[in-house]
Parts: C-alpha cells; sequence; structure tokens
C-alpha cells in the first residue's frame, strides 16, 4: 500500500501546517512516511509544493507527473498547473479561492476562466470555498484545516484520528479552531 499526496497553493496559505499534519497522521498510523520540504516560495504570494507519500515502505517524498494519488489544492490556478502530476483515476481536492498571481496584477496577463470547469472534464474534483467557510468560523487562516476536513473523506481514517493529531501539531491557542474548522470541512463534503 502506498498513497502520494501533492499539496498546492499559494504561500501564506498553510500548505506546510497541512502537510505536517497529514505526515503526522501517516506516522501515528504507524507507516513509512516521507514529506518533503517546501518547494516554491514560502513567502506570501508565490507558488508552494509539498508532497507526502505514506505507505509500507517510501524511499523519496518525491512525487512525478502522472503519481499523485490525490493532489490537495489551496487555489485554483495551483491545482491547474499540478494537474499533470495526478494519477489517471486520482482526485483533486481543490479550495475554489482564486489569488492573482504577479502577472495578472501587473496586468500583462487575465486569470485564466473557468478553471475548475475545466479540471473537473478531465478528473474527479471535490471543490469547496474552504476560505469563505472558515471565515464563518471567524479566521480565514483556517481555510487550510477546512480544506483537510473535507479531503479527510478520501482516506479511510477515523475523524478521531485527524483531529487527535490536529491537537498535537497546532499551536495550543488555536486548537479548538482548528477542530471546528476540520469539522467543518467534513460536514460541507
Amino acid at each position: 500500500m502506498k498513497k502520494s499526496i501533492m499539496i498546492v497553493g499559494v504561500g501564506g496559505q498553510g500548505t506546510l501546517l497541512a502537510s505536517r499534519i497529514i505526515g503526522n497522521l501517516a506516522i501515528s498510523l504507524g507507516y513509512d512516511t516521507k514529506v518533503s520540504e517546501v518547494h516554491g516560495m514560502s513567502q506570501r504570494g508565490g507558488s508552494v509544493t509539498t508532497y507526502v507519500k505514506y505507505g509500507d515502505k517510501i524511499y523519496s517524498p518525491i512525487i512525478d507527473k502522472g503519481e499523485a494519488d490525490i493532489i490537495l489544492a489551496f487555489e485554483t490556478l495551483e491545482a491547474y498547473r499540478a494537474l499533470p502530476y495526478l494519477k489517471k483515476d486520482g482526485i483533486m481536492v481543490i479550495n475554489n479561492t482564486e489569488i492573482d498571481p504577479m502577472p495578472v496584477i501587473t496586468g500583462q496577463m487575465e486569470y485564466p476562466k473557468d478553471i475548475i470547469k475545466k479540471l473537473k472534464e478531465k478528473v474527479k474534483v471535490i471543490e469547496l470555498d474552504s476560505t469563505k467557510l472558515a471565515s464563518e468560523l471567524g479566521n480565514p487562516k483556517c481555510a487550510n484545516v477546512v480544506l483537510l476536513g473535507a479531503f479527510s473523506k478520501e482516506l479511510d481514517i477515523p475523524s478521531d484520528k485527524w483531529i487527535e493529531i490536529i491537537k498535537e501539531t497546532v499551536p495550543s491557542k488555536f486548537v479548538e479552531l482548528n477542530i471546528n474548522a476540520f469539522k467543518k470541512g467534513m460536514e460541507t463534503i
């Protein structure tokens, strides 16, 4: 058994925390687990990619084109950019938030239209507005954990195990908020 999860987004969206939660969860279940370093601009605004692989024996965290079982995308354009890495029968879990990249901000190009519609024509997509749902909880920064809640429905791991790992991974002052965010994401799907 092996799972390959690619996490894509924009710096500042919490992709690193999401990869730590998934990695810690896999370790707690006794899997050999590898989590990549952040690839890309980890400062706010730049593209960020991390990989989590777990299974019986994992040699490298790197995911090549066509190898990801699941792509967890925190932003729609980043989801589209990651599409070549998804297996033919893979799944994308996408926060339908659009964050303008620098060429759009400077007027050199327009943000591509109908990205999610185009993705749905090619692969299975689970879409939600985790940013909006997180804002309803009082803090848009927990959109990453809302997305994890939706993503968790694609793995055969009980929610109480996820919550246990969230409690161990996030700073104590944000535990309650993140547990509520996780539950909100689960309920949405």
